[in-house]
């Protein structure tokens, strides 16, 4: 359960490192990442391919845990639940968005928005109406029958987007969501994402490399060597 006193704050991590071991060596990814979250906020990290964005991505979205430190969502310590615990954490508290949207394509737009919804126990007539909504709100209402083989690379994504939101999280987690789009949808996906947090009010951190998504976000942050220097950004 979420801490109320803590719900300001939906995420804070303090000292996160992980270490891969490459046979005889091992390799320091993360070393001793901090960052704390506010309810809202919108964040940015920024670094080249390789230095760990992902990595900490996944951490910070309990998909993968650490070799130390510490993580909180929404007041509750992840990093000490039971995988059955944690997943129902997740689906409960935390959005994802990839680059590459992960879709199901046997199932349609509609299906696939409220696909989270009926994984936690919710039937579709539960449901529907939300995730139509959803769909309304990016432009994708008379697509909702079409499955992902018969919508464009930027509806997919739009549609991975509100399917993130279907279960009202604390925080969504985007992985370079706009970098397997054109100019034209990066641009329109950007503005969407900034639309969804002002009404939804999740916070939100984007790991990316577009400058103008980045530019954004109300706070910016570069990893490198393993540690995440911050910036103040002014949002636009």
């Amino acid at each position: 359960m979420v801490d109320a006193s803590a719900a300001d704050i939906v995420l804070e991590a303090q000292g996160i490192v992980k270490v891969f071991n490459t046979g005889d060596d091992a390799l320091k990814i993360l070393q001793g990442v901090d960052l704390t979250l506010r309810s809202g906020e919108m964040m940015a990290i920024t670094g080249p391919s390789g230095v760990g964005k992902s990595t900490l991505l996944h951490i910070l979205g309990a998909l993968d845990m650490p070799n130390g430190g510490y993580l909180k969502v929404g007041g509750v310590d992840v990093l000490a639940m039971q995988e059955d615990e944690l997943a129902r954490f997740r689906n409960q508290h935390i959005g994802f968005v990839f680059q590459f949207h992960h879709l199901l394509p046997e199932f349609t737009a509609l299906e696939n928005v409220m696909m989270p919804a009926m994984i936690a126990g919710s039937t579709p007539d539960q449901v529907e109406a939300e995730a139509l909504d959803l769909l309304r709100l990016v432009g994708l209402q008379e697509r909702r029958h079409h499955r992902p083989g018969e919508l464009s690379g930027g509806e997919c994504q739009r549609t991975a987007m509100v399917r993130a939101l279907i279960r009202k999280p604390l925080i969504v987690l985007a992985d370079e969501p706009s970098g397997n789009l054109d100019e034209a949808n990066s641009l329109r996906l950007h503005g969407i994402i900034q639309d969804l947090a002002q009404q939804y009010g999740q916070a939100y951190i984007v790991m990316t490399h577009d400058k103008d998504l980045a530019a954004r976000m109300d706070r910016a942050g570069r990893l490198e060597e393993g540690r995440l220097h911050l910036d103040e950004l002014s949002g636009s």
